[in-house]
């Protein structure tokens, strides 16, 4: 008798424990009825536990798929699972554009029946519109179509210049004219300068601008050594700075500069260590001289010579760039001024020492440009070591002369220089050896006239000063693209030095020869700032006025009743003035002899004693103090009140000699002296 074993079954995979049954058809392991079973790979799921713990296929796989029938021949089953549908996207692609196409119909439907026909004047070349109409709409779109009152006004607008002329009778000439005066008046209307406020650093040439990022203060130096600090929320109308110092004794300021994020202030003035003040002009850190005698500038601790200018890193808050005429630029950190953190040493074409004049940072931070006397233009990447340069191009400008000031583009990708060769160029630095663009003729005085972009870097705008012959100094202002200039600003009667163009406040600082700063902003398209000062009036200081009792005139009342005639109360005053206690006088001061509180006693200091001890009797300090003991020993001997009566019944009889014997005695006794020799 064959007993049947419990099989175990995985999925569609069976094994049996009987020994006598060898194999088992892959068929039948579906349909034969098993004890055990448990779990399931693919589709076969346990659905139903009879008696005989039987399991039941569903979702069958059909066998027709060869995938199936190879991997039921090799593992035992026919999958892992159900198949993933499958999606034909063209047809979906094909009804999402059908429902758009409805769904626009539908809506330009409804807007022409809630607004009604439209009247359009024909074009004058309608049957090429429709026929490109027609052509457009066999074409498949998605979305709504164009409505058909904008087609006509733009097919209104296209005009011919033959159109133009005879319709208005004027020649593309006059046209090309206008054209330009408007450009002209596009260019002038994002310049912020239709109004203007002056305001006075003092009698001296104003070389050094700078606004903080926020745009709340402003400072201005002057090489008559002062730095003045504006507030432009605390002012008013008369425009008057809040403070005033002189942070570098007797050295003429050459740049300021706020750093990024506007809580301090870079001074760079005539001596060799730069100063960093916070923004009420106290000294934050000053940075350490070198030693002169050292012939290797790396080996000392600061610069040696003048400083010529300075900048802070865009990034970096704490660190910051210093060049002077030692022929080094140094990079310093604000906590640690004791000793430069690197040193960049300029060089010649011959390999032998330039003076650095004007220095700058790139907007990323990754470049630092110099620009020196020999009219060369230096790089060097702050990523690498500071040996060799990055970027080097000699003969920039003219050899000889100072380059003034270096402008990098907001984008980062141009460069502007301004030289005392009267020149202002404009490079790439992804095309260095050339400039793209060059103005000559630009007359510079001062060795710190800059130039600037404007915060859209489509203008560039530099300061010219005042040649013989002419009445005024001007600001240019130059398309930073094709180098044409905009316009031009007659800014003072004197010579135009440092411009500055605020990013956010988007006004204008413009540092004088005169003295003056000018600050040019608009109405329109300014923010803050100057404006803030204009509108607010001057206040007086009110005077405390003291307000008198009200008197009652009564000039025939009774006696009793009669008021007296107000008194006036500077003479009264001054009588209280007079008097030591009402005014409260202190005791006056103690003098030798006379005046004073030991006087008043006597002239020792033991006779002052005895009379603050409350003796009524003056002490005469010029009597003999044994007549003044012995005045009162007969009243002493009469009246015993200290001594006397404690000694009275111990005190022994006195025995005196007389005085005849004392004399026999004295002529017999020995001379007690001696005989001299």
């Amino acid at each position: 008798m064959n007993k049947t074993k419990k099989v175990i079954s995985f999925g569609k995979i069976g094994h049996t424990l009987s020994t006598v049954q060898a194999a088992v058809d892959v068929n039948s392991v579906r349909t034969d009825q098993q004890s055990v079973g448990f779990g399931k790979f693919g589709n076969i799921s346990k659905t139903n536990v009879q008696q005989n713990d039987s399991c039941e296929e569903i979702d069958a796989i059909p066998e027709t798929d060869p995938e199936n029938q190879q991997m039921r021949e090799i593992m035992g089953f026919g999958g892992f699972g159900k198949k993933c549908k499958q999606f034909n996207i063209e047809e979906m692609l094909e009804q999402v554009t059908r429902t758009a196409k409805e769904r626009s119909r539908a809506n330009i439907d409804s807007a022409v029946e809630k607004l009604g026909p439209l009247s359009v004047s024909e074009p004058k070349n309608e049957k090429q519109l429709c026929k490109q109409s027609e052509d457009d709409s066999n074409d498949d779109f998605i979305g709504p179509p164009v409505p058909a009152q904008l087609v006509h006004s733009a097919t209104d607008n296209i005009i011919t210049g033959k159109d133009k002329e005879d319709e208005f009778g004027v020649s593309s000439e006059n046209s090309g004219e206008e054209d330009d005066n408007e450009n002209e008046e596009n260019w002038r209307d994002k310049i912020p300068a239709s109004h203007e406020v002056s305001m006075l650093h003092g009698t001296k040439a104003v070389v050094a601008v700078a606004a903080d990022p926020a745009g709340a203060r402003l400072a201005t130096g002057s090489v008559d050594y002062d730095i003045r600090f504006w507030d432009f929320a605390g002012m008013d109308a008369t425009m008057q700075s809040f403070r005033t110092l002189q942070p570098c004794e007797n050295h003429p300021i050459k740049s300021l500069q706020y750093s990024v994020t506007g809580d301090v202030i870079l001074v760079i003035s005539g001596m060799s260590q730069a100063k960093v003040l916070d923004r009420d002009g106290f000294e934050v850190a000053e940075c350490v001289k070198g030693d002169q005698y050292i012939a290797d500038m790396a080996r000392t601790k600061g610069h040696t010579a003048p400083l010529n200018s300075g900048c802070w890193h865009p990034r970096v808050r704490e660190e910051f760039l210093t060049c002077a005429a030692d022929s080094t630029c140094r990079l310093w950190d604000v906590e640690k001024p004791q000793h430069h953190k690197a040193i960049i040493k300029t060089r010649a074409q011959n390999g032998l020492k330039t003076v650095p004049t004007a220095c700058a940072y790139s907007r990323d931070g990754n470049l630092i440009a110099c620009a020196c006397m020999d009219g060369s233009l230096q790089m060097w990447d702050h990523r690498k070591l500071f040996v060799n340069t990055a970027m080097l191009l000699r003969d920039a400008h003219q050899s000889g002369t100072e380059t003034s000031c270096l402008a990098f583009s907001y984008l980062g990708s141009l460069l502007a220089t301004r030289g005392c060769d009267d020149t202002l160029k404009i490079w790439d630095l992804r095309a260095f050896k050339k400039p793209l663009h060059v103005v000559e003729d630009l007359f510079s005085r001062y060795s710190t006239t800059d130039c600037s972009f404007s915060p859209d870097d489509a203008m560039i705008l530099t300061g010219e000063s005042v040649r013989r012959g002419q009445n005024s100094g001007r600001l240019h202002f130059y398309d930073s693209k094709i180098f044409d200039k905009v316009t031009e600003v007659d800014v003072t009667d004197s010579h135009v030095i440092k411009a500055v163009w605020h990013p956010k406040l988007n006004q204008i600082f413009v540092g004088c020869g005169n003295g003056t700063v000018k600050v040019y902003y608009d109405n329109n398209c300014s923010m803050r700032g100057a404006k803030l000062c204009v509108v607010k009036t001057r206040r007086k200081v009110k005077q405390v006025e003291v307000v008198a009792a009200q008197q009652i005139l009564t000039p025939h009342a009774l006696p009793m009743f009669r008021q007296e005639k107000p008194k006036s109360i500077r003479k009264q005053m001054e009588r209280d003035r007079q008097d030591p206690v009402k005014s409260r006088r202190p005791d006056l001061p103690i003098s030798s002899g006379q005046g004073g509180r030991v006087a008043t006693s006597g002239g020792t200091l033991s006779s002052y004693v005895i009379r603050n001890l409350g003796l009524s009797k003056r002490v005469e300090d010029d009597q003999d103090p044994r007549e003044a003991i012995l005045r009162y020993a007969k009243e002493a001997a009469e009246n015993p009140y200290w001594v006397s009566p404690a000694y009275s019944k111990t005190q022994p009889t006195p025995i005196f000699q007389k005085s005849g014997e004392e004399d026999e005695e004295e002529d017999q006794a020995p001379s007690a002296k001696k005989v001299k020799l």
